[in-house]
């Protein structure tokens, strides 16, 4: 099957193509064009168009474009969550829990359209301020050059595109290579639902060529990036004055200090470790268990892991399928042999079952190990015990990383202090960091990003506030 970029309003197929192949088992899905520095100039001079005509579309019109999106998804969500399976070998049922929320998100950004509010400011509360009243208003960026992972393609591409769209901005698009089904297939419900020709172009191939090309380029205000922290810094080198929102990934902790059901506290756990094989910005990635909780915890946790299932990821009852790539793979078994080398143990997993790395956790890591202090991005999980609550907390800022943790205590007085020592963007308590819905304001500190997502977060991003002054 043949896929085609959409340019200009029109799909556009590319000099070359790559063929796109199922990471779980190696199946061909489709050729993709490979777009040159020609198609990304093409798609941008398309976008300056698009602003043009975006930027006079009534709030209305924007917001019914958007809710139709989003009705799309919903008529069609079967179909979608079987493209995910195909593309980044996401099992069927968290498949479909993602076009679930990307319908929200478009429904979400609908309603943001509508709710664009600038403020009145007092002037004369100022002595020169007298006579006059002062206003604010947001208007559109113009070019938003969006550029998005592998992990969620649908929604990801949502909390770009929906508040750009709601904003009154023109998008240039650049997904994962790996994902490009995803979005292609956005852009088909966007053209369905109304939005104009230009408005939206979809560009597909090499992140280095089409990324430079758009980070570069003047007539782009701004760049929305979600990925590793190694391009997340260079397109911030490279991006000069335009505005840039980052979102670059974590090695979420969660501390464990004071539990009413210990069970279910691991059950959730286990489910944030895990889950899309931990592929995922804000995975569990390192449990702090109070010391006397520990051993209870580890056998527990060991026993939740041993019943996931792994597989097909159109099995209606797989858990785990294949990571992304078989140099993922590689890389995750080289940190867990360090981490071995330095005094962890495997208390459970480790090992692959038909090609597929099983959940794994690790006991006895310390902080400055490669499978504890970098993003893992695989079914890998660090336990660990500690004495006293300072220690909990210093354990878990010990980290480049800061994007969302999560506490589960009884405690009043340590959830308050938590929330106010943890360095992250979000802490979450009694659930896990992996707590996200996509209306609240998410992103991270240190190496974690800048910016904020989260629909009504993003539209002020994507937006220039204007002061007005009127003298009467």
């Amino acid at each position: 099957m043949q896929k085609k970029m959409l340019v200009g309003g029109k799909w556009r197929e590319g000099r070359e193509s790559y063929e796109l192949r199922s990471p779980y088992d190696n199946r061909k899905i489709a050729d993709i064009p490979s777009a040159t520095l020609e198609d990304v100039e093409d798609a941008l001079a398309s976008a300056e168009i698009g602003a043009g005509i975006i930027r006079n579309m009534t709030a209305l019109e924007r917001s019914q474009i958007l809710e139709r999106v989003s009705d799309l998804f919903n008529e069609r969500k079967e179909e979608c969550a079987r493209i995910l399976a195909d593309e980044n070998a996401k099992p069927i049922r968290l498949a479909r829990a993602e076009i679930q929320r990307t319908i929200e998100t478009y429904k979400f950004a609908a309603e943001e359209a509508k709710r664009i509010y600038g403020e009145t400011i007092p002037m004369d509360a100022a002595l020169a301020g007298k006579g006059r009243i002062g206003f604010t208003i947001r208007e559109p960026l113009g070019i938003i050059g969006a550029i998005t992972p592998f992990n969620f393609p649908f929604n990801l591409v949502a909390h770009k595109l929906g508040p750009a769209i709601a904003a009154g901005n023109s998008v240039v698009l650049k997904p994962a290579k790996q994902t490009p089904l995803s979005a292609l297939k956005t852009a088909e419900f966007f053209l369905e639902a109304g939005l104009p020709e230009h408005v939206l172009n979809v560009v597909t191939g090499s992140g280095g060529l089409i990324g430079d090309a758009l980070v570069k380029d003047p007539r782009v205000k701004m760049i929305t990036f979600t990925g590793s922290v190694e391009v997340g810094k260079a397109i911030r080198e490279k991006a000069g004055l335009k505005r840039v929102t980052l979102e670059l990934g974590s090695n979420s902790a969660v501390i464990v200090d004071s539990v009413d059901d210990l069970d279910a506290v691991v059950n959730r756990c286990v489910e944030g470790s895990f889950s899309f094989s931990g592929q995922v910005c804000i995975s569990v990635q390192r449990i702090y268990v109070q010391r006397q909780l520990f051993d209870a915890f580890v056998e527990k946790f060991k026993a939740a892991a041993s019943r996931l299932k792994v597989g097909d990821p159109h099995d209606e009852e797989t858990d785990i399928s294949a990571l992304i790539s078989p140099a993922e793979k590689a890389r995750i078994h080289s940190w867990i042999a360090e981490a071995v080398s330095q005094g962890a143990q495997v208390a459970f997993g480790g090992e692959e079952r038909d090609g597929i790395l099983v959940p794994t956790v690790i006991i006895n890591s310390t902080t400055k190990m490669t499978i504890s202090c970098r993003e893992a991005f695989a079914p890998v999980v660090n336990i660990v015990g500690y004495d006293d609550w300072d220690e909990a907390i210093a354990l878990a800022n010990d980290s480049d990383y800061g994007l969302q943790a999560g506490v589960y205590t009884q405690s009043v007085a340590k959830a308050i202090d938590a929330i106010r020592r943890l360095e992250v963007g979000g802490v979450i308590i009694n659930d896990i960091p992996s707590f996200r819905v996509d209306h609240m304001p998410y992103g991270g500190v240190k190496d974690s990003g800048t910016g904020r997502e989260g629909v009504k977060y993003a539209v002020e991003e994507m937006t220039e506030l204007k002061f007005a002054s009127i003298k009467y």
